[in-house]
């Protein structure tokens, strides 16, 4: 490398690092900006999540002649309709297991010290606390530390359940307004995003939108499909076995299923718990019905409504879940792999386009 290079790279990362260092200074500028998204992510979030779910179905009555605002209109009088018979039915049923668990809560918290007092006379628990590394005092330090902070715990939970109220209330009320236009205009987006390109790039670069909407949609509408039937299937079989709140365990599961992997053990972590401590024969029975259930969704169901579109290997789906899983939480563990995969959709298209363009200009230089 020439020394012009290197004292052009040298500058460069300089450069970099002092804006980095000055943005750290002045990061009070950023905070309206910072409020601004976070207000928004939600809302815009679920209004995409919603228009990639239920765009096909937009375009099949606009391709009987139907306008676009009619259709629209259908498709959310359809939608109101079928989810105010579903809160009737569901809610009900829903309200009375959250509330009978919440009112059970005390004998199942004593049922679970009564089972760790028990372990703790066995044998090898004992042997367990005399190893060198479990420290007694480390463990009783930690419980005074955490009973010593647990009202201003409880200050900030409760704090955090009013922003939550409001954010919810927020959402339910915008995200209409944000999917409606995104129904009217979404169609628009790609061609409206090209002409900030070079003419010569529009064609390709319309291909690259298009894409990467199909691969976000298919990938949407595919685990919203297997995400109901893993919900209905589960909830089947846990009525068969007897589960209590076979209802809300059942939407747990249909739930952390969208985590590919990992979703299906942490669903299944609760029915457990709950059956164990009816016996151990019941939380037995939820893992046989849990492994059948996935045992459909593995082999048949994912394979025919997913399939390949996203063409990404377990161990990279596995690294994205455990970093997005600790920068985000659950909510990175459901967006990580969508992103990945949208990130990826793009970065090789532009690749391709690049390449086709580095060739065209190779065989226009005259030799």
């Amino acid at each position: 490398m020439s020394k012009s290079k290197v004292q052009f790279w040298t500058l460069q990362i300089l450069l970099i690092v002092l804006i980095i260092y000055v943005s750290t200074k002045i990061s009070f500028l950023f905070e309206p900006i910072v409020v601004f998204v976070s207000t928004l992510f939600f809302p815009v979030l679920i209004s995409g999540f919603l228009y990639f779910l239920f765009s096909p179905i937009v375009n099949f009555l606009i391709k009987y002649k139907i306008p676009r605002n009619l259709a629209i209109l259908i498709l959310y009088i359809v939608f109101i309709g079928l989810m105010s018979v579903g809160i009737g039915v569901v809610a009900p049923i829903l309200s009375d297991q959250i509330t009978d668990l919440v009112r059970n809560m005390p004998s199942y918290i004593s049922k679970i010290r009564i089972f760790f007092d028990d372990l703790s006379q066995s044998k090898w628990f004992k042997w367990m606390l005399g190893q060198e590394f479990v420290s007694l005092e480390k463990m009783e330090e930690t419980l005074t530390n955490y009973a010593a902070s647990l009202p201003d715990n409880l200050t900030r939970s409760v704090r955090t359940v009013f922003g939550v109220i409001a954010n919810i209330t927020l959402t339910v009320v915008t995200v209409p307004f944000i999917l409606f236009y995104m129904f009217k205009d979404g169609h628009k987006f790609p061609k409206a995003a090209v002409r900030f390109l070079p003419s010569s790039y529009r064609r390709d670069g319309l291909h690259i939108i298009e894409e990467t909407g199909e691969t976000l949609s298919a990938y949407i509408q595919g685990q919203f499909l297997v995400a109901l039937f893993v919900g209905i299937f589960t909830f089947i079989g846990y009525l068969i076995i007897g589960l209590p709140y076979g209802l809300t365990l059942a939407i747990v599961v249909a739930i952390t299923n969208i985590i590919p992997y990992l979703g299906p053990f942490i669903g299944a972590a609760p029915a457990v718990v709950i059956g164990l401590l009816d016996s151990p024969t019941k939380a037995l029975l939820v893992i046989v019905v849990i492994t059948i259930v996935q045992q459909i969704d593995g082999n048949f169901i994912s394979p025919l409504v997913i399939g390949k579109r996203l063409d990404i290997h377990p161990l990279t789906i596995i690294i994205i879940l455990l970093v997005a899983g600790n920068l985000a939480g659950v909510l990175g563990m459901i967006l990580g792999v969508p992103l990945y995969a949208v990130t990826k959709t793009i970065i090789i298209n532009i690749v391709k386009l690049v390449r086709l363009r580095n060739r065209e200009t190779k065989e226009d230089v005259p030799i």
